[in-house]
């Protein structure tokens, strides 16, 4: 930089105060005043005090330190001007004042650097024309909505190139504001390649939308402003609106293009901050307005619309400050770690059995809604007010006005008559929505802007209304697009006020890992699923759903179950019990008879049962098969039951329905079907096993009668009726090869593309703890087990069966993890490699992730196999849990005969079928005491910690 000039003017040293009493509102000349309903802010600094202090600084250390004086002053100035205003925000809550008291902090900031830069430091007697200068604030900065971390953009205006003087002030200021640590973007730029440059880039025309004059020259601002409208925005307005939509859904679509994420982006997210500004730029462009006032007096808004974007956008920014006050960044993610804490701030507490987060993540999906709302109706109005034919932007208008059902056809979409259509019968608040699934029509924007205005007309009595519940009854189970319909249903506001307990879960977040959408969102994809299997579209994915759904007699009654199953979610208390009362009340308000209103009931009741069972229960025992149909009972709630759990399922979301979960749940279909038609095996044991070893000697030509009777000695007889013949064809070929070869270990996989897993077969000498190390070994490699099977042959032998997938619900398939598989096995089992200590270097979930917590709970249950005690795990997942758990349990000397792993998210529930060193059931309350203990011990044990060193108990034989 050049040498500086010293000062010629002196000042009196005056330290500046935070100042706590109102002042005058500033009068700041910018475009867009009064669009952010902003009062005006307090002064968080006396200005009069800032320059003083500012000059005797540079009269004391002289012009030439003059940088390094002024940020040695105005460094603490920023400091205590920022937490004054967080203590005023963390007191007031009011995330509006809080951004304007940031710009304000600025604005004073620039403005004592502008005045002290030309006054003192670099003046100009007689400053020509070229050397005027404009410091302009755009984007957030220029709405004055400048957000605790955001970067500050500015703009230098000039009326022509800049000058040596120009240059030299700009790059003066520049140097002190990134010296005190601010962000700042900038631009330097002539009035007219300001303009030429808004023409072709639609960021940089936006910018100048916002445009606000923090300090200089007035008339260089006024004459921007003046020929932006004139050369820029005139005749422009159909391509900004077309490039500000197009923006949108491209942001919408980058980012997920939902609403309701697990961890929303409050200012780039559908719903969002970003959402609000693309109105107010639209409305600003189009109709030169500076106040949402303006808007409502030209009827674009009314003024309960415009209420409803004032508390949407204060709301959003007060999270928005939050968030970067918490994190200490420019962090614009909700994510899991922050916001039990944003709603704790803010005041969410745990209520009437929701939980204070979810609370809070509620409020902001309504918003989020309201956002969506809005823009719909922001749309409308535009159509309204242009009075043309669109081109791009909206459909083309089609030719006529047509009348159907007592609605018209207005530019090819489904509208009102008149504008008393729902007054004078409220009824038809649901048969638009009828009509317009019937005839396969949009509805206008302005017919759902009336809807959203009439929703206080859906009282008791409509509700009660016969044809009212006729039309949403067809609406749900419509064999056209049930999800469109129900979709603008919810969005506007009408499904939850028709039926209220369904209100109730209008952006109900499930805090977990698990589910990805609120609860409205996830019970309308699952009737989306269940649409889809009725008309053919999952044929190849859903096969067995697909063929039976046409032979159901209770189609109303799957809906609508669909429709309530988790209804009651968010209540204290078990909501599919919750649910099946609610279902009991409203299936005869819909019409629906005795008969049908239990069907509904019970499946709502036990909409989880069939997903238990054949996820967490050995369905080879028999017992389980059993307990299964006594419960079901008909095969008409079976066929319910298995669309209603995968519709569920697959709603939950992305890759959570696999293969593996299919065919667990096709073998429990067919089993119970089994047994409820009467097919039941009642042969003797003797004469069952006689059969099955018939059908494996026909799979095994290549064995001659010696290999054959050997290996039918090597199993126990339980061995035989646990595996289908050709499973039992290739246990036997792996353990004649085993045998050759004298291998003291053998590992073989087999990939099963069909169920999206991996079957990995292990035959070594059985050993106390075999199993915890295979998992360990498993887990690893990378390897998610799902289920295992573990048998110890009449030689001493383990034959153990694992399936396992990969971390996205696949089959574990790639060859250089199969190939590392057998050497990971012979370390882990010859005591070279601890599974445990490879695992804990590895994050179960990313330590955002960590503020979920899973109450641990070991269920011990006697009754639900005949012969094996059955022991289930409930608690948060961490690497090397399954080898935890499993050393435990070997340490108090139980056998491990099987296994199922399910993961949901951030927790786990593992079940063992399990047995004492004798092989049979553990029934001592002692030892199931002791077991329950060494559990929750494993479950409970901070991450990092070593466990403790199992005991080694005497090895075993299981017994037949």
């Amino acid at each position: 930089m050049r040498p500086l000039p010293r000062p010629r003017v002196r000042f009196k040293r005056k330290k500046p105060e935070i100042v706590d009493a109102p002042v005058a509102p500033v009068e700041i000349p910018r475009r867009n005043d009064g669009m952010q309903h902003l009062a005006h802010p307090e002064r968080i600094v006396d200005p009069a005090a800032l320059d003083a202090m500012l000059d005797a600084a540079i009269e004391q250390r002289g012009a030439q330190n003059a940088q390094a004086a002024l940020v040695e002053q105005l460094k603490p100035v920023l400091q205590s001007g920022r937490r004054e205003v967080e203590a005023r925000f963390m007191a007031s809550q009011d995330g509006a004042a809080a951004m304007a008291g940031n710009s304000l902090l600025i604005d004073t900031i620039v403005q004592a650097l502008h005045r002290i830069t030309l006054v003192t430091l670099f003046p100009v007697s007689n400053p020509t024309k070229g050397e005027k200068l404009a410091i302009i604030a755009v984007g957030g900065y220029g709405r004055a909505e400048l957000a605790p971390q955001s970067d500050i953009d500015l703009l230098f205006l000039l009326p022509y190139k800049a000058t040596p003087h120009t240059e030299q002030v700009v790059e003066f200021l520049l140097y002190v504001l990134w010296d005190l640590g601010l962000k700042v973007g900038h631009a330097t730029r002539s009035v007219d390649d300001s303009l030429r440059q808004a023409i072709g880039d639609i960021t940089i025309r936006t910018a100048l939308l916002e445009a606000r004059l923090v300090s200089g020259d007035q008339a260089l601002f006024d004459d921007l402003e003046k020929r932006f409208e004139s050369e820029v925005i005139e005749g422009s307005g159909i391509g900004f609106v077309d490039a500000k939509l197009a923006e949108r859904d491209a942001r919408h679509q980058r980012l997920g293009d939902s609403r309701y994420v697990l961890e929303p982006n409050i200012k780039e997210g559908k719903g969002g901050l970003r959402d609000l500004h693309g109105l107010v730029w639209i409305a600003k462009y189009l109709f030169r307005v500076r106040s949402l006032a303006e808007l409502v007096e030209r009827s674009i808004l009314s003024p309960e619309e415009a209420i409803r974007f004032h508390r949407a956008e204060i709301f959003l920014w007060t999270v928005r400050c939050h968030l970067h006050y918490l994190t200490g960044r420019p962090e614009e993610r909700l994510t899991f770690d922050v916001q039990t804490q944003i709603g704790q701030r803010m005041g969410y507490t745990d209520h009437a059995g929701t939980r204070g987060v979810e609370r809070f993540m509620k409020h902001y999906f309504l918003i989020a809604k309201d956002v969506g709302d809005l823009t719909r109706i922001f749309i409308a109005a535009l159509e309204a007010d242009q009075k043309r034919k669109p081109v791009s932007l909206w459909r083309r208008l089609l030719p006529g006005t047509k009348s159907i059902e007592g609605f018209k056809i207005d530019g090819g979409r489904l509208s009102l008559v008149s504008d008393r259509a729902f007054e004078d019968d409220p009824v038809n608040l649901l048969r638009l929505f009828h009509v317009a699934e019937t005839h396969r029509l949009d509805i206008h924007p302005r017919a759902l802007r009336l809807v959203t205005q009439s929703l206080k007309l859906i009282d008791a009595k409509l509700r009660a209304d016969p044809e009212a519940n006729r039309l949403f009854l067809e609406i749900l189970t419509s064999r056209i697009d049930p999800e469109t319909s129900l979709r603008r249903l919810n969005e506007a506001g009408v499904f939850g006020r028709f039926i209220p307990d369904f209100g109730r879960v209008v952006a109900q977040m499930q805090y977990d890992m698990y589910h990805v959408y609120t609860v409205d969102e996830h019970t309308i994809f699952a009737l989306a699923q269940l649409h889809k299997i009725e008309v053919g579209e999952l044929k190849d994915e859903l096969p067995l759903a697909s063929s039976i759904i046409d032979n159901i007699a209770s189609r109303r009654a799957l809906y609508l179950a669909m429709l309530l199953h988790d209804i009651a979610k968010g209540r204290p208390g078990d909501h599919s019990e919750l649910g099946a009362k609610i279902a009991l009340k409203l299936g005869p308000r819909l019409g629906l008879d005795a008969e049908e209103t239990e069907t509904v009931s019970w499946l709502v009741r036990h909409h989880l049962v069939m997903s238990r069972t054949a996820f967490k229960r050995d369905i080879d025992d028999p017992k389980t098969i059993q307990d299964f149909v006594a419960l079901v009972q008909s095969p008409e709630r079976l066929k319910l039951l298995l669309i209603l759990t995968a519709c569920d399922i697959r709603a939950v979301g992305p890759n959570v329905w696999n293969g593996w979960k299919a065919a667990l749940l096709r073998e429990l279909y067919h089993r119970a079907q089994e047994v409820m038609s009467g097919g039941v095996v009642t042969d003797p044991r003797d004469v069952r096993i006689a059969k099955v070893q018939d059908q494996v000697r026909e799979l095994l030509p290549e064995f001659s009668t010696e290999d054959f009777a050997a290996l039918t000695q090597r199993g126990y007889p339980f061995y035989w009726l646990s595996h289908d013949p050709v499973t039992l064809a290739r246990h036997g070929r792996l353990m004649r090869e085993a045998e050759r070869s004298a291998a003291p270990l053998t590992v073989a996989n087999r990939v099963d593309q069909a169920r999206s897993v991996t079957e990995i077969t292990v035959y070594t000498a059985d050993h106390p703890g075999l199993f915890s190390r295979i998992a360990g070994a498993l887990s690893v490699a990378g390897a998610m087990i799902v289920d295992a099977r573990i048998v110890t042959m009449v030689n001493g032998m383990a034959l153990d069966t694992f399936w396992v997938q990969d971390t996205t619900g696949g089959a574990f398939d790639r060859p250089d993890k199969l190939a590392r598989l057998a050497v990971l096995f012979e370390n882990v089992l010859g005591g070279k490699l601890d599974p445990r200590q490879e695992l804990k270097r590895r994050p179960a979930f990313p330590s955002r992730t960590r503020v979920f917590t899973v109450a641990p709970r070991v269920l011990i249950d006697n009754k639900a196999s005949t012969a094996h005690t059955v022991v289930e795990v409930n608690g948060r997942d961490r690497p090397a849990l399954l080898f935890d758990l499993t050393r435990a349990l070997t340490s108090q000397g139980v056998q491990i005969s099987g296994a199922k792993i399910t993961t949901y998210g951030e927790k786990v529930v593992d079940v063992f079928y399990v047995k004492d060193i004798f092989g049979l059931k553990i029934e001592h309350e002692t030892k199931i005491r002791e077991i329950r203990e060494a559990l929750v011990h494993v479950l409970t044990e901070p991450e990092g910690e070593p466990a403790a060193k199992p005991a080694t108990p005497a090895k075993a034989k299981v017994t037949a």
